[in-house]
């Protein structure tokens, strides 16, 4: 009888072990076979590059500059080797001259974010100073034949907005909306393309369950919570800006990132269980919200949640995507870490370390086009101190995108991260992700000799 019933188990262990392995492949191409010289693009696809304001304005004071400052609860600073954003790549000053570098690569879009701190210094108090210097700097992308694409949201906020509790409280979302209408009174004239908010998902589990990020708690039930927050955040503000003068006619949508997290075991039962609650809270909780109108989040132990808004539908007339890499998780018994990232021998890893992947980001398109909507790479780069990686990486990244292109998914257009180096939130400066180099002393730009790859799939030059 004993060993009927184990039988059994093991029969049903090794049917599931099956099915979730046929039924969910890790896609791995032949890019030995694959000519990724040759690829085509269609002559209306959108073409940028991307900042945000903190990590190359310089000189701001939001949560993020105090993060800068502080230390973890074990001596550790926040920061890697305690660096702090400063006057980053001065672009505050000068974006006249990062505009002629845009202009240089060919693109024709750019995609950067305002810094709200700056904008709204006091609760009550917008500085018209401020205004009027990203007014300059939208007339000056315009006069170049660069179309701006602005993000409301790109990680950072006031203190004084932080002090009432950020995210973490749904009623400070009204405050949230009052700002972005009136940014958005003050360019939607000149600007069609808007991003509410930047990656609600890595604002909530790097902030919220690891730490990494401001504030710095490990919390996951919070994190559930102010994922909840920022994605009502964002359906509250799309309908609010809708609303206004020029709503109706410009293209509002949320930026997400995309990130799969695949069994580091695939014949290990524990290791699919804890890579598909992971890949639920951060992936599908998002899109499932936003195609149903339902927000569910269910991980005993960890995090258990349930919000429901029929105004989520249809609430994004763009989709926009980040995509990096994606993960291998291993299954390990402790509330505190429930998994540990796991690399193999043949992964080409970069900087961050992150593994090139460039099956992935068609994975990642094929996954929200379920939403039915217009899909933008908001971001898609590489950290690459030495330059040795980033022709490859570009290469099988925009395969990718073409391939997609050419299988019928709707995408209209593909932002490199980042126009330069910038300060990379934890990991400071040590990162490079520019097309371009920048000697933070001089503050001297110069353009990556990998970066070139880039330049001539935007110009066509690859093509056969």
């Amino acid at each position: 009888m004993i060993l009927e019933i184990l039988s059994i188990v093991i029969g049903l262990y090794l049917f599931m072990i099956m099915y979730l392995h046929f039924k969910y492949p890790e896609v791995r191409w032949d890019w030995d076979a694959i000519p990724t010289d040759k690829m085509q693009f269609p002559p209306t696809f959108i073409w940028g590059t991307a900042t945000a304001a903190h990590q190359v304005e310089g000189n701001c004071i939001n949560n993020w500059s105090v993060f800068e400052k502080a230390s973890k609860e074990d001596g550790q600073p926040n920061i890697k080797d305690n660096q702090q954003s400063g006057l980053a790549c001065d672009h505050w000053n000068r974006y006249p001259e990062d505009i002629t570098l845009i202009k240089e690569l060919g693109v024709s879009h750019y995609r950067f974010s305002v810094e709200w701190s700056k904008i709204q210094p006091e609760h009550n108090v917008f500085d018209e100073e401020v205004l009027g210097h990203y007014s300059k700097m939208i007339d000056m992308l315009i006069e170049n034949n660069i179309t701006p694409v602005l993000t409301l949201h790109h990680f950072t906020h006031p203190l004084w907005f932080d002090k009432l509790g950020a995210f973490e409280k749904e009623e400070n979302i009204p405050i949230f909306i009052s700002f972005c209408e009136r940014v958005f009174a003050k360019y939607s004239s000149k600007v069609n393309f808007w991003c509410t908010i930047n990656e609600p998902g890595v604002v909530a589990t790097q902030g919220y369950f690891s730490g990494m990020f401001p504030p710095g708690k490990k919390d996951s039930q919070l994190s559930a919570v102010v994922l909840k927050n920022l994605l009502e955040a964002h359906v509250k503000v799309y309908h609010a800006l809708k609303k206004m003068e020029n709503g109706p006619q410009v293209k509002i949508g949320l930026v997400k990132n995309i990130n799969q997290f695949d069994p580091w075991r695939r014949w290990h039962l524990l290791d699919w269980v804890i890579s598909n609650r992971v890949n639920h809270f951060f992936n599908d909780s998002t899109i499932d919200f936003l195609r149903t109108g339902t927000y569910r989040i269910r991980i005993p132990g960890l995090a258990w949640i349930y919000h429901n808004n029929p105004k989520a539908i249809g609430s994004t007339d763009f989709f926009g995507l980040n995509y990096y890499s994606h993960n291998h998780l291993k299954m390990q018994f402790s509330p505190q870490e429930p998994f540990t990232l796991k690399y193999s021998d043949e992964d080409i890893l970069t900087d961050m370390p992150y593994t090139i992947y460039g099956e992935g980001i068609y994975r990642a398109i094929e996954s929200v086009s379920a939403l039915n909507v217009p899909i933008i790479i908001t971001e898609n780069g590489v950290a690459d101190a030495t330059d040795d990686r980033r022709k490859l990486y570009i290469q099988r990244y925009l395969y990718a995108v073409s391939k997609a292109i050419e299988d019928g998914f709707d995408i209209h257009g593909y932002f490199y991260w980042s126009l330069m180096d910038n300060f990379e939130w934890a990991f400071g400066y040590d990162m490079k992700f520019g097309l371009y180099v920048v000697d933070y002393i001089s503050q001297k730009r110069t353009l990556r000799e990998g970066s070139r790859a880039f330049i001539d799939i935007v110009k066509g030059d690859s093509l056969s």
